[in-house]
């Protein structure tokens, strides 16, 4: 991914829990949406318009650092201790 070249004006921060999901809508001959739902937040991303090459390659980037985010967390689920066997 490329450096911002603006400062940031703000951060939100949407945590995953038992209420999480992602869904792609198709939304038929229109632009495809991705709608990220944490339960009492729900996030759309689509496009400003008609696809282009830039919204092609930033849907890549979001998917590659998903799947990064996804082996991290399976990385660290696979290191922790398993507490099953502790309480029996």
């Amino acid at each position: 991914m490329t450096r911002r070249r603006t400062p940031r004006t703000s951060v939100i921060r949407l945590t995953t829990g038992h209420a999480a999901r992602t869904l792609r809508h198709p939304y038929g001959h229109g632009e495809p949406v991705l709608a990220l739902d944490f339960g009492a937040a729900f996030l759309l991303v689509t496009t400003a318009g008609p696809v282009t090459g830039q919204d092609v390659e930033f849907a890549r980037q979001l998917a590659r650092e998903a799947a990064r985010f996804a082996r991290s967390l399976e990385s660290s689920f696979h290191t922790l201790p398993d507490t099953r066997q502790e309480a029996a």
